[in-house]
């Protein structure tokens, strides 16, 4: 079965240097046909499981359409030498190619497509080149942007935040964190993102049910009676439960820079989203920065041990398992607390006098 293919894909090869020959009669060569004969002779060879054999096809094939002026389809088959690449666990390579033709989906004006490519060889090199895949995703989340599609930019940047976390360059990641939360308050500033649904802890875990009517929460900042604190019966928005994650997130990556004041700032900013101020969410961050300021890591411990912050993504929730107060982590001691015991000392010594 394999060697039919490889003869298969020998005769498509053979075919296609036919189409590119010129002579008296044949002034310009058929790129179009060759390009179609290289194509079937890589899909044979990939078949056969010739992978080297394939990718030289794929990229004859990108050739032809180059010449052709084909940029989509030339960008399509410099996609597929990618993936013959990356079956032979030549990664670097793969998405080399992959990048190429995100570049030609950009030119031929398929911006959609080539984000697609950016985030699939993204995918690829994350376990290998992490540093790289923050690079092709935060490329992704910008084509997203300049397309004004919101929501799939920040998704690729949360992917480029948790890669900063975990390879722990936490400068760039609080930055990185911060233009998500920039984004999701453009997507708020919608008119269908002021509508949202808010749940309960035991709802964001699927065990509870959605609720309808009133917010008091949003009456509070919009005014009771306001059509926007109704609790719809869909989700329309991403709103008053991604941003306050970003800041818990936010904050545990400054609190490791040993930043309190950036973190700090943070919650205070995040007081102006709708719901923030008095939420499980801000209680728990103002505990945790007492915490932390006090050096009191017993306190630390039991807010990053919560729920609130074991359930977030596995690279946040260690962020906070992992963080330790200044000085050592030893609770300050009130003043009053140490001078008991000399006096009792002494009182003790006296009698024994």
């Amino acid at each position: 079965m394999a060697a039919q293919k490889i003869n298969e894909g020998l005769e498509h090869l053979a075919k296609a240097e036919k189409y590119l020959k010129t002579g008296f009669l044949k002034w310009k060569p058929d790129y179009d046909s060759a390009a179609s004969e290289y194509g079937k002779a890589a899909v044979a060879f990939k078949n056969a499981k010739q992978f080297e054999q394939a990718k030289d096809a794929c990229l004859r094939e990108a050739v032809a359409h180059e010449n052709n002026r084909a940029l989509f389809h030339a960008a399509k088959a410099y996609e597929q030498a990618g993936m013959m690449l990356k079956e032979m666990q030549k990664l670097p390579e793969a998405v080399q190619l992959i990048e190429k033709a995100s570049m030609m989906y950009l030119e031929n004006g398929t911006p959609d497509t080539a984000a697609m490519a950016l985030e699939r060889a993204g995918k690829l090199i994350e376990n290998v080149d992490p540093e790289k895949a923050v690079q092709l995703y935060q490329q992704t989340a910008n084509v997203f942007e300049n397309e004004e599609r919101l929501r799939q930019a920040v998704e690729l940047l949360g992917k480029a935040s948790r890669l900063l976390v975990r390879g722990r360059r936490f400068d760039e990641a609080a930055l990185s964190i911060q233009k998500e939360k920039n984004i999701y308050k453009e997507i708020e500033n919608y008119p269908t993102c002021y509508k949202v649904e808010f749940w309960s802890p035991a709802e964001r875990t699927g065990t509870g049910t959605k609720r309808t009517g009133t917010d008091p929460r949003e009456e509070k900042h919009l005014g009771k009676g306001n059509p926007l604190c109704v609790w719809p019966t869909q989700i329309l928005a991403v709103g008053a439960w991604d941003r306050p994650k970003k800041t818990i997130a936010q904050v545990l990556v400054h609190l490791h820079r040993n930043d309190y004041v950036a973190a700090e700032r943070c919650v205070r900013e995040s007081y102006s989203i709708p719901g923030f101020n008095g939420s499980e969410d801000c209680a728990a961050l103002e505990q945790l920065l007492e915490g932390y300021d006090q050096q009191d890591q017993d306190q630390v411990s039991e807010v990053c041990n919560s729920p609130l912050f074991k359930y977030m993504d596995n690279d946040y929730a260690k962020l906070g398992l992992s963080l330790v107060v200044p000085g050592g982590g030893i609770k300050k001691k009130s003043p009053a607390t140490p001078q008991a015991k000399p006096d009792g000392a002494a009182g003790t010594a006296a009698e024994e006098e």
